[in-house]
C-alpha cells in the first residue's frame, strides 16, 4: 500500500522536474546557435491615393468612378479573423461596397417585419440632399431676396424720401389703436425680430461669423440662440394668435382695396386712395404675416415634436388625393421616416422664414423712416389727424359720425 508521504514526495520530484524544463526553455540560446525567428507576412499595398471629388462621384452612383475605384484597388484576398463567416461575423479587410451603396441609394433587397417600404430604409440618404440644399440655394436666394429688398428701400428712400403729411401736423390726435393692440403687435414684433436673427445665425452663421468670432465663441452663441429660438416661439405664437382675433374682421377685403392698389397706394393719378383703418397694403401684411406664421409655428412645431407631429406625410397624403380628384398622380411619398421629416420641415421652416424676413423688412421701412408719423400709430396708439385724413379717411369718416374723433382745430387767429 502507497503511504500518503509517498504521494506527496512523488508530487514533489515532478514538481520540480516541470520547473527545471520550464527554466532551461526560458534561458537565452548560446552564442553561435541558430535563432527562430518570427515570420512577418507582407503588407499589403497601400490603395491609390482619391480625391474629394472621387468620393463624391461615387456617392452621386456614378459607375464609372466606382469601376475606376475598384480597378485601381483590387480586392485583397485576407483570410478572416478567427475564421468567422458567418452573418454580422467581421470580415476582417474584406467589405462589400455594392450592399452598403445598395443600402444607401434604397435599391437593396431588404425585409422586415412590419412590412412598411419606411422601415426598410437602413442608410437614410436625404441628409445629403437636405445640407447640399440648405448650404446651397436656400442661403444664395435668402440673401439675394433679402438683399434686394433692402436695395430696392433704399434706393426708394433716396429718390422719393419719406412720405410726408402734405396738410402738415395738425396738432389734433386721434386714438388709432388701444394698448392691447399694441401689446400684441410688439410681442409679435419683437419676438419675431428675435426669431429671424436667430434663426439667420442657424442658417449664415457659419460662414458669416466664425471667421471672425472664432469656433469657441461661435458655438456658445448658437448654443445660447438655438435655446431663444425654441423658447422665443412661445410668444410669437401668441402674439400671431392675438393679433389674428382682433383685427382678422377689419383685414378683409373690400371695393376700396382695388382702387387703392390700382393707384399704388397714391403713387399712380394723384391724391390719396380711399382708405379704412387698414389700406390694402397693410391687409396683404396682415394675412403674410398670419399666414406664413401660421405656416412657421406649424413646422417649428414639427421640429419641436419630430416623433409626436410629423407634418408633410399626412400633407402629401392630401396633395395625392386633391391631384387624384383632378386625374393626375402626384405621386408624393406618404410613408416618411422621423429624419426625412425634420429634413423637410426644416427646409420648408427656412424658406417661410426668410419669405417672411423680406415682407417685414418693407414693413418696418415704411412704419419708421419711410412715412412720417407712421410710427405713432403703433409708439403711442395715437395719430395726427391730418395724417388719418389723408391715409385713412373712410376710417376717419366712421370715427367722426360716431363722435370719436375730435373735430379740427381752428386755424390762427379764428376762435
Amino acid at each position: 500500500m502507497i503511504s500518503c508521504s509517498q504521494i506527496r514526495r512523488a508530487v514533489a520530484r515532478l514538481t520540480l522536474a516541470l520547473g527545471a524544463a520550464l527554466l532551461l526553455a526560458a534561458a537565452p540560446a548560446p552564442n553561435g546557435a541558430a535563432r527562430a525567428e518570427a515570420v512577418v507576412a507582407p503588407a499589403p499595398p497601400a490603395p491609390t491615393s482619391q480625391t474629394l471629388e472621387d468620393i463624391l462621384r461615387r456617392q452621386a452612383g456614378d459607375r464609372a468612378a466606382v469601376e475606376r475605384r475598384r480597378a485601381a484597388n483590387p480586392p485583397l484576398d485576407l483570410p478572416p479573423p478567427m475564421g468567422m463567416r458567418a452573418p454580422l461575423g467581421t470580415l476582417g479587410g474584406a467589405s462589400d461596397a455594392d450592399v452598403w451603396r445598395a443600402l444607401r441609394f434604397g435599391t437593396a433587397e431588404v425585409t422586415v417585419s412590419t412590412r412598411r417600404p419606411v422601415d426598410r430604409v437602413l442608410v437614410q440618404d436625404g441628409g445629403m440632399r437636405w445640407l447640399a440644399a440648405r448650404n446651397g440655394p436656400l442661403r444664395e436666394y435668402g440673401l439675394w431676396a433679402m438683399g434686394g429688398m433692402l436695395a430696392l428701400l433704399a434706393v426708394f428712400y433716396l429718390l422719393r424720401g419719406p412720405i410726408r403729411i402734405e396738410g402738415g401736423r395738425s396738432g389734433v390726435k386721434v386714438r388709432r389703436f388701444a394698448g392691447v393692440e399694441r401689446f400684441a403687435h410688439w410681442l409679435l414684433a419683437s419676438s419675431f425680430i428675435v426669431l429671424a436673427l436667430t434663426g439667420l445665425m442657424v442658417t449664415y452663421g457659419r460662414p458669416a461669423l466664425i471667421p471672425l468670432m472664432g469656433k469657441e465663441a461661435f458655438a456658445a452663441l448658437a448654443a445660447a440662440g438655438k435655446w431663444a429660438h425654441n423658447n422665443v416661439a412661445w410668444a410669437f405664437m401668441a402674439g400671431l394668435v392675438m393679433v389674428f382675433v382682433m383685427w382678422v374682421g377689419q383685414n378683409l377685403p373690400n371695393r376700396h382695396d382695388l382702387k387703392w392698389l390700382a393707384m399704388g397706394g397714391g403713387f399712380f393719378g394723384g391724391g390719396h386712395p380711399p382708405s379704412r383703418k387698414f389700406n390694402a397694403g397693410q391687409k396683404l401684411i396682415f394675412w403674410s404675416v398670419v399666414v406664413l406664421g401660421a405656416s412657421l409655428a406649424v413646422s417649428g412645431l414639427s421640429l419641436l415634436f419630430p416623433f409626436e407631429l410629423p407634418l408633410f406625410a399626412a400633407t402629401f397624403a392630401h396633395i395625392n388625393d386633391l391631384a387624384a380628384l383632378a386625374g393626375f398622380d402626384a405621386g408624393l411619398p406618404t410613408q416618411l421616416a422621423p429624419h426625412e421629416e425634420m429634413q423637410l420641415a426644416s427646409i420648408w421652416h427656412a424658406i417661410v422664414a426668410l419669405g417672411l424676413t423680406t415682407i417685414i423688412l418693407a414693413h418696418i421701412y415704411i412704419g419708421t423712416i419711410g412715412m412720417e408719423g407712421g410710427f405713432e400709430a403703433m409708439g403711442s396708439g395715437e395719430v395726427d389727424r391730418n395724417w388719418a385724413a389723408e391715409h385713412h379717411n373712410l376710417w376717419l369718416a366712421e370715427l367722426e359720425a360716431q363722435g370719436k374723433a375730435p373735430a379740427p382745430s381752428a386755424p390762427a387767429g379764428q376762435g
